[in-house]
Order: structure tokens, then C-alpha cells, then sequence
């Protein structure tokens, strides 16, 4: 029997914690510091990248000036990582660049325990991803077939608004209580938490969790703990 018998369905974040993000970019991202002639290392590079990015996402939201898109925010906080290690590149060469997202892939665990998973609930992919950009990854990349994709712009809000994940429980036909995210990133679990959804973290980077009352369900390393877990 689950361990959380009143959980009907698994909401999962896919930058981050479904695809390897660093793992698939980080090779492109020093093919083109050696082309450019940069000092700076491509994993110092992508964290810079990354932490801009969210930052992109907060603003976005907080600002509610019109929802971006999440490859736009990848854009600027581009943009903005190459300004930071001065290093010049045109126009067509961010857009020629940006393509390797494109190519994005799973990490090794995701394969072998969505499956299992599959046989206890239902899967939702609920990301903060451009619609059009998830079913790509899904289909092509990923190539899982989710009971339900569910893009943040149907809120016009990147996670953690708490509209997200009321949302993606109303369309699955569920309440909140009856929905568990599993998510790599902790601020996710949080806003999740916070609308009444269970939360696992699957803490990939040995990150500290937020300083909250909000706090995860369960607490595993990867996809093959959370399946021991909860399945």
C-alpha cells in the first residue's frame, strides 16, 4: 500500500528535477566560453545563468507587468550572465546558442521509476515551461506520456503563485490535499505546501531546505528513493 494512500496524483516539476539541466548544457555552454575565449569556468557559468534565471521569474511574476514565458527569462538571464563576465556576443549568436535547450535530457533514475510510479497515481508534468516547450520535451526528450501537461501560462504566473498549483489540481479533477509535487527546487515545495498539496523534495544538489514551517513530506536524494518512498 503508499505510504500517503489519500494521494491520487504526482504534480512534477521537470527543470531541474525531471531533466538534467546542468548535465545537459553545461557541455554546450563551454564549447561556446572556448569560442568567445573566457576564463570563466561553464559550471560557474550556468550557476550564474541559473540563479539570474529565477530571479527573471520572480520579477516577472512580482511585477505583473504580462507573463514573459520561461524562454524568455532563459534569454535575458543570458543576456545578463554574459554581461556579468564580459563576453560579447551578437543577437544571432544568443538565439543560435539557446537552441541546445532544445536537446535537454532526463536524468538516468526517470526512465525506470515513472513507471512504477504510474501504478499508484496519476503523473502531471506542472512547470513553469512555455507550453508548446514542454510537450516538445515531453514527447521527444523525455518521451513519457503524463496524464496531464500543465504549463504555467495558464495562470500567467510562474510557480510558486499559488494560482499554479490550485490550478493543476482543479484541471486534473483533484483537490489540492489529494496531490503530492516532487520537486528538486525547495522554494516549489514550499509554494506547494502553502496551497495544501503534499510536497516530496528530491533534494538532487544536497541543498538546504527553506527556513519554514512549510516543510516536505518526504525528503529523498532521487527518483529511485522517492519511488521506495511513496510507491
Amino acid at each position: 500500500m503508499p505510504a500517503f494512500p489519500g494521494v491520487k496524483a504526482l504534480t512534477f516539476d521537470v527543470f531541474g528535477t525531471v531533466l538534467d539541466l546542468g548535465g545537459s548544457l553545461t557541455p554546450h555552454i563551454g564549447t561556446f566560453l572556448s569560442q568567445k575565449q573566457s576564463t570563466v569556468s561553464e559550471n560557474e557559468f550556468w550557476q550564474q545563468w541559473r540563479d539570474r534565471q529565477r530571479l527573471e521569474q520572480f520579477q516577472d511574476t512580482i511585477m505583473a507587468l504580462g507573463h514573459s514565458g520561461y524562454l524568455e527569462t532563459v534569454r535575458r538571464a543570458f543576456v545578463y550572465t554574459l554581461g556579468l563576465n564580459r563576453i560579447q556576443a551578437t543577437e544571432d549568436e544568443v538565439t543560435s546558442f539557446l537552441e541546445c535547450w532544445q536537446q535537454l535530457s532526463p536524468f538516468p533514475d526517470v526512465a525506470q521509476t515513472l513507471p512504477r510510479l504510474h501504478g499508484h497515481y496519476q503523473l502531471i508534468a506542472l512547470s513553469n515551461g512555455d507550453a508548446w516547450f514542454l510537450e516538445h520535451l515531453a514527447a521527444n526528450r523525455i518521451q513519457y506520456d503524463f496524464d496531464y501537461i500543465i504549463s504555467v501560462d495558464l495562470v500567467g504566473a510562474f510557480k510558486p503563485h499559488p494560482g499554479v498549483y490550485r490550478r493543476a489540481a482543479t484541471i486534473a479533477g483533484f483537490e489540492s490535499a489529494e496531490c503530492m509535487m516532487v520537486s528538486t527546487n525547495s522554494f516549489d515545495v514550499v509554494g506547494a505546501r502553502a496551497c495544501g498539496m503534499r510536497g516530496a523534495w528530491v533534494n538532487r544538489n544536497q541543498q538546504p531546505y527553506e527556513d519554514t514551517s512549510y516543510r516536505p513530506d518526504v525528503t529523498v536524494d532521487d527518483f529511485t528513493q522517492l519511488a521506495q518512498a511513496i510507491a
